[in-house]
């Protein structure tokens, strides 16, 4: 269970600040949704191109290996398994043949029937398309099926990894304060911006601590060394139920600890309590960077449309 802590899922690198530490978050947010949304009814090379440029994008920014490694390594091997898969298996497009030529003519004698031989003259392609890309044996890879595996591998991938290399670089407080700056429109329909916010801000510091409540349990009861063959179904189920009810209650302590925590500090309401969010601020290089992500959604609308 010590995956659960090295894999940074919702997890906040403090040390090193990379320049993507020191980006605006809105600009983040922004670049998130468009590494979210581009690949949607998009074209082969554009979602290659998404998934590459998020390699690309880690690499460039210099966060430690340690950090991206193992989990960058376990996405990959989980897409590119699901390519292979969904490439070789069939792609369910039932295509009915209609022959060009004419039928045979069938010649019904006494003794046998006697089929006419169909004409053997081979006609040159007018172009090099082929449904059929490679076939052996029983292995066909189809057009259909290449295209279906590169879909869900490359989904797979920006949509796993993309979200966690946001978190990996963007504290939770930025995060929230850049919602609340761009939904502070709503405030004037009455709109609970603060509440919201807060609300998302406790989720995702609750994040860290339900792994680490989970890995407490999981050493526990390694270091009891219990042989789970020799106590059955009914008592494994029974001590499952046990841990499951204990992670529920650490978790219930954990969340009051928070809340004395809040009241000790004087928070009340959102109403009545001043909120102050980290200060945003927008930089050349954050405009500059505003107007690179302008330009790939235009570069999607125009050449990424899938065919």
């Amino acid at each position: 269970m010590d995956i659960l802590r090295s894999l940074p899922i919702g997890l906040y690198l403090e040390q090193p600040i990379t320049w993507l530490h020191r980006l605006d978050p809105r600009i983040k947010l922004f670049g998130l949704l468009t590494f979210l949304l581009t690949p949607i009814q998009a074209n082969e090379p554009w979602r290659i191109a998404i998934a590459i440029s998020l390699i690309i994008l880690t690499l460039a920014s210099k966060i430690p290996m340690r950090v991206w490694k193992q989990q960058m390594g376990i996405l990959l091997l989980l897409a590119f398994m699901t390519l292979a898969i969904a490439t070789i298996s069939p792609d369910g497009f039932n295509a009915t043949v209609q022959p060009r030529r004419p039928i045979p003519e069938v010649n019904i004698s006494n003794d046998k029937t006697v089929i006419a031989s169909p004409l053997t003259l081979k006609l040159q392609q007018p172009t090099p398309y082929n449904y059929v890309i490679w076939k052996a044996g029983s292995i066909t890879i189809t057009r259909k099926s290449r295209e279906l595996g590169v879909r869900v591998c490359t989904l797979i991938f920006t949509y796993l990894y993309a979200p966690t290399l946001f978190l990996l670089v963007t504290a939770p407080e930025e995060i929230t304060a850049a919602i609340a700056s761009i939904f502070a429109p709503l405030k004037f329909f009455k709109v609970p911006i603060t509440e919201v916010v807060l609300t998302l801000t406790l989720a995702l510091r609750f994040v860290p601590l339900v792994l680490e409540e989970v890995q407490n349990l999981a050493r526990a009861m390694r270091t009891r060394s219990i042989n789970w063959k020799r106590l059955g179904f009914k008592r494994t189920t029974q001590i499952w139920l046990i841990l499951a009810e204990r992670l529920i209650d650490n978790l219930f302590i954990r969340a009051e600890q928070t809340a004395s925590a809040m009241q000790v500090r004087g928070f009340t309401s959102p109403n009545t309590h001043l909120v102050v969010w980290n200060p945003l601020k927008l930089l050349p290089r954050d405009i500059l960077l505003l107007i690179l992500l302008v330009g790939i959604w235009g570069v999607r609308v125009y050449y990424g449309n899938e065919f």
